[in-house]
């Protein structure tokens, strides 16, 4: 069975490299692809503006026009969109991949709502490695978290809008929930002054936002005697898609429900 696939962000850095996936992955054939009102790509051919061969596929932005023709939305645009467009998938009973950080509590409220009328995965981060890396952090937490300090450095392009990453972030909540914490009264975002020494049981982050670093995330356990270190490191935006492709394919027959890449590898 052949999933179609409808690129919210098609012309942006993450929309062409999924575009470019689905052009190169058996059983899954974009049908539709999507951008924001006021972009110059409108009309113009998906395929062609990836990179890739012509797929007679224009570029629209008005996901109520295109709603028949697409079984899985994929998103990795901003928190405002994604939410429209979660409202208009939920009414049609269209699937949902969606890998846009820094939504409020909010909207990831309505997320929740959202896995009663349609499936959904949710993750902030697609890459197969990272989610092992979700899986070893877990892991680590359970054998070294209570005596150890735990610290979280990420990295990413100048770009980025949102700190601390989405993953990053979701790497301290699993911390937090292994070691029944609340990641709201524990973490620590950035050290300046004098700040006395650190306290036990916190979760420190710190945040670089330098060049076209794509993504960089590290998980610190350190003791007076020894240190783990758990490190993922991007080089390109490639492993995202085809991670997000994959939870599209996987989504096919499911469900209602949330669920996460832990559930699309199978690591749960």
């Amino acid at each position: 069975m052949t999933t179609r696939i409808a690129v919210c962000g098609a012309a942006g850095r993450m929309g062409k490299a999924i575009l470019e996936t689905c052009n190169e992955t058996d059983e899954v054939k974009v049908t539709a692809a999507i951008e924001h009102p006021h972009s110059s790509k409108l009309g113009q051919d998906s395929g062609e503006i990836a990179g890739i061969e012509k797929n007679t596929i224009p570029i629209v932005a008005n996901i109520s026009s295109i709603l028949d023709e697409f079984d899985v939305l994929i998103d990795f645009t901003m928190p405002e969109a994604t939410i429209n467009n979660l409202e208009y998938c939920r009414n049609a009973g269209k699937a949902m991949v969606i890998g846009t950080t820094g939504l409020s509590d909010e909207q990831k409220a309505e997320i929740q709502s959202a896995r009663n009328n349609i499936g959904i995965v949710f993750a902030p981060n697609m890459s197969i490695g990272v989610n092992l890396c979700f899986k070893l952090t877990e892991l680590a937490a359970e054998v070294m978290g209570e005596y150890a300090d735990i610290e979280i450095i990420e990295a990413h392009h100048r770009m980025k809008k949102d700190a601390p990453s989405g993953t990053a972030v979701h790497l301290g909540e699993i911390v937090a929930n292994t070691l029944g914490r609340d990641l709201k009264d524990c973490a620590i975002y950035g050290r300046q002054g004098i700040t006395g020494e650190r306290e036990a049981k916190t979760i420190g982050f710190e945040t670089i936002r330098a060049g076209d670093i794509v993504g960089e995330h590290t998980v610190m356990f350190a003791t007076a005697g020894e240190r783990i270190e758990i490190t993922h490191k991007a080089s390109s935006r490639q492993n995202f898609a085809t991670g997000a492709v994959r939870a599209a394919r996987w989504l096919t027959g499911k469900g209602n429900g949330l669920y996460d890449m832990q559930d699309v590898l199978g690591l749960r």
